[in-house]
């Protein structure tokens, strides 16, 4: 990946003070243990939640470094899974880097057309006979649509995680393609690289 279109001082800083906050608050809670009638799991909850906060921000600003080099059409792409995550409309969108998947990927129907937000939604939308596959994005193009991946079988034994999820880690176990998640049961937007899951964030730009 070329980051040079990446700026992280920016978010670096931002970051720092998000920690530094977090660990203000563990401080906190370190001298309130010391109370025996104060009952901390409240505010173990809280920064529970700050820690995926700070997690999730970072990994929307990371999304971003890796699909620039590859595409330019990642504020439709950002536009596109914000949508379908608010409509929970599920959803599996491959974007091709340096390695090739064609021996990985079961081809579907080709459809060759400039990437925008709406021509995705519209794959996606439930009922249509593509929305179950991957879409392939190439470039600045949508290559194809109902595309099979490869699952992963990391995680068989976990109910939590579904076939799009275990499809999205098992290509880019075998590549360095860069896969984003809808979740169509909760509406959670993720992106799989590399073999592993990350969180992201759906309000503002990726």
């Amino acid at each position: 990946m070329n980051n040079g279109n990446c700026d992280f001082s920016p978010m670096k800083q931002i970051l720092k003070e998000d920690i530094r906050q977090v660990i203000t608050e563990l401080q906190n809670n370190l001298e309130a243990m010391d109370n025996e009638n104060y009952c901390l799991l409240g505010n173990f909850e809280k920064i529970k939640e700050n820690f995926v906060y700070i997690d999730m921000k970072a990994a929307t600003f990371y999304l971003n470094c890796y699909l620039s080099p590859f595409t330019d059409k990642y504020p439709e792409l950002s536009v596109c899974v914000q949508n379908m995550s608010n409509l929970r409309h599920g959803g599996l969108i491959v974007i091709q880097r340096e390695d090739s998947l064609e021996s990985l990927i079961q081809p579907g129907i080709s459809i060759g057309a400039e990437l925008t937000h709406s021509l995705l939604e519209s794959i996606f939308f439930p009922g249509n006979p593509l929305h179950d596959g991957a879409v392939l994005v190439s470039l600045n193009q949508i290559d194809s649509a109902a595309n099979v991946l490869p699952l992963s079988d990391r995680y068989t034994g976990d109910k939590k995680l579904g076939t799009r999820h275990r499809a999205a880690l098992g290509l880019t176990e075998r590549s360095d393609a860069l896969v984003l998640v809808v979740s169509e049961e909760t509406g959670r937007v993720s992106f799989a690289l590399n073999g592993n899951l990350y969180p992201i964030t759906t309000h503002g730009s990726l």
